[in-house]
């Protein structure tokens, strides 16, 4: 699976909300772009995207920014990854080639590691994220 500049950042981003969301005060873009070195233009083009898909939502005002649509616990990262990426379609390059029996083991063999990767995804929340950062990052998310 190939997950997206744009995804990551996406990850990272709501990762950052998700460690302000107990507060229940809005972030700003600017706050997450600049503690991330990431572009504050390139933030907004991720946000709209998220907040289409109500996973944010924005607070107006001079303390305004962006708050979680849902706890941190709610948020799966597969579901970041398929609002700004799509979701990740089933075609192997192998399936312009005959159909020999290798050729049906390997494509089922990428079928089993994409069901892992995406069991992963779908496994790991945000609120998983934070813990996992405030531990020192050693966990442990097996395929």
């Amino acid at each position: 699976m190939k997950i997206s500049a744009k995804a990551e950042y996406a990850c990272l981003a709501l990762a950052e909300l998700a460690l302000r969301h107990e507060r229940g005060q809005p972030t700003s873009l600017k706050v997450i772009a600049d503690k991330h070195a990431i572009s504050q233009a390139f933030l907004m083009q991720i946000f709209l995207q998220l907040k289409g898909a109500k996973l944010v939502q924005s607070v107006r005002g001079a303390t305004g920014g962006y708050q979680l649509a849902r706890p941190p616990k709610q948020i799966p990262l597969g579901e970041i990854i398929d609002v700004i990426d799509g979701a990740a379609n089933e075609s192997f390059a192998l399936g312009s080639v005959p159909p020999t029996p290798v050729v049906r083991a390997l494509v089922d063999v990428w079928r089993q590691v994409r069901r892992a990767e995406r069991s992963v995804l779908e496994t790991v929340t945000l609120g998983d994220l934070i813990l996992l950062a405030r531990d020192g990052g050693s966990g442990d998310y097996q395929i």
